[in-house]
């Protein structure tokens, strides 16, 4: 699995992601999402973490990273990938990369160039948008050829950053209510929230944690 999320930010932007690093860092802040998309991709029991980081700003404290990235393996044999970063310094070339690979071939989300109007990483609502699939088969024919082209599935119908979020608090009121069990949801934010500590604690010690 390799999934990453850059985000080049100025002005405000920046002043937000220097507040956020008074007290934690992007591989926590942001990488818990990603993680917990791993997880639920595996359903497998993660084992290692290794991660490293790199402060590339003299505007943050000295203890503190603004650039990272986690490596994770799993019990199945599975391992997953995650790049972050925040700053007026980061690229928007592949700011945005979410890939699922396995031996029968591979599922990518497609995102608008990085040239399009509103697909830039600064904007948070081009962070939910999957604007299409692509799934390619790893199947070969008699010939070692592919037996099939690659699929591409248009996902134009998703809901936005905000309507993601309305979504959510919904979900979340009908839990207050009683009316739905979010327990198993509870357990798998706390695993992922505990694997990017322990990815936070290797940038820091650069040692492979166990879990």
């Amino acid at each position: 699995m390799r999934m990453n999320l850059n985000q080049q930010s100025a002005g405000s932007f920046w002043e937000v992601h220097k507040k956020l690093m008074r007290s934690t860092s992007p591989i926590v802040d942001c990488g818990v999402h990603y993680v917990d998309i791993m997880c639920q991709v595996t359903r497998a029991r993660p084992v290692a973490v290794h991660a490293v980081g790199a402060r590339l700003t003299s505007e943050i404290a000295p203890a503190m990273y603004n650039y990272g990235h986690l490596h994770i393996t799993f019990d199945d044999g599975s391992v997953g990938w995650y790049e972050v970063g925040w700053g007026p310094m980061m690229s928007e070339t592949a700011h945005f990369v979410k890939d699922l690979i396995g031996p029968n071939g591979s599922v990518s989300i497609v995102a608008k160039e990085s040239t399009d109007a509103g697909a830039h990483s600064a904007d948070h609502d081009t962070h939910t948008r999957t604007n299409a699939l692509r799934i390619h088969h790893a199947a070969r024919d008699t010939e070692d050829r592919f037996a099939k082209p690659d699929e591409l599935i248009s996902t134009a119908d998703e809901p936005g950053h905000q309507e993601l979020c309305e979504r959510e608090q919904r979900l979340f009121l009908s839990a207050i209510r009683g009316e739905i069990d979010l327990s198993e949801h509870h357990e798998d934010a706390i695993n992922s929230l505990r694997i990017v500590f322990a990815a936070d604690e290797s940038v820091r010690s650069g040692e492979v944690v166990r879990l």
